[in-house]
């Protein structure tokens, strides 16, 4: 199993919206490495969902349903990629933007180094610190 995080401006499409929809392709994304890493993705994969722009934490953990399919809202023959996302589990506590740089052991964590990039993998400890610092037991 793989871990990642995607980013999405609440007002556009927010963790709500995923858990009342019961899922969602994860369209819109034209960024070849952020395509890259959805290619990368595979059913069973944990995704951290981040709220971007306005609230700025991570607000819930979304599952990889299905795999890397051609994204409907691109041209035909395009090189861009979605995947299918469904809810995991809110974060009872959103990790916030200034939580996840305080944490030392985030050092390294791809948000905090790649911060325009819309879809990020997540190494498996990062991913148990942002479940901790949400007070979650994985």
């Amino acid at each position: 199993m793989n871990y990642w995080l995607v980013k999405s401006e609440p007002e556009a499409y927010a963790w709500a919206d995923l858990v009342r929809e019961t899922g969602t392709d994860w369209t819109g994304v034209r960024n070849y490495q952020a395509r890259n890493n959805l290619q990368a993705m595979q059913p069973g994969d944990l995704v951290l969902f981040y709220h971007s722009v306005s609230e700025k934490a991570v607000v819930g953990v979304a599952v990889v349903h299905a795999a890397a399919a051609p994204d409907a809202t691109a041209e035909a023959g395009s090189p861009w990629v979605a995947v299918h996302l469904r809810p995991h589990a809110p974060l009872p506590r959103p990790v916030p933007l200034a939580a996840l740089k305080a944490e030392v052991r985030l050092g390294q964590l791809a948000l905090l180094r790649q911060s325009r990039l819309s879809v990020l993998p997540v190494r498996p400890e990062e991913f148990d610190i942002v479940l901790e610092l949400g007070s979650v037991e994985n």
